[in-house]
């Protein structure tokens, strides 16, 4: 005879750990009944990628709480169709941040044009006050 096992203290003592990503997915999971066909290893690692997710958003809003930004902006408000000599490949590169990774660094030469350069240069402001 088996016995069901009681899902709801599993649920609190990963909240009780700060575990919330898992707690999260695991209540999703519990939810989804075609889960039931992956092994314990998958349903594991999704719970754990959860959890990894989980707390890159947190430390991110954190650091963008923190950098108190005065715009807002984004890669995508970046308009690469007007000629400002752009390189689109090399600008790929930038957003792509592997740069970062590999510990190079960004020399941004000449003078923004607030019309046209505006996200650009709060762009790489963002990015200066997230890497510190």
């Amino acid at each position: 005879m088996e016995f069901p096992m009681l899902t709801h203290p599993t649920h609190e003592r990963l909240i009780a750990l700060g575990l919330t990503g898992m707690a999260k997915a695991f209540e999703e999971q519990r939810r989804t009944p075609d889960l039931d066909a992956l092994s314990f290893e998958e349903r594991i690692g999704l719970l754990v990628d959860r959890e990894a997710a989980e707390r890159d958003t947190k430390r991110l809003t954190t650091r963008l709480k923190f950098a108190a930004l005065r715009q807002s902006a984004c890669v995508e408000d970046v308009d690469l169709r007007t000629p400002r000599g752009i390189d689109r490949a090399v600008f790929a590169r930038l957003v792509a941040g592997d740069w970062i990774d590999r510990h190079e660094n960004l020399l941004v030469t000449g003078r923004p044009i607030p019309r046209h350069n505006a996200h650009l240069a709060m762009l790489l402001k963002k990015l200066e006050k997230l890497i510190l």
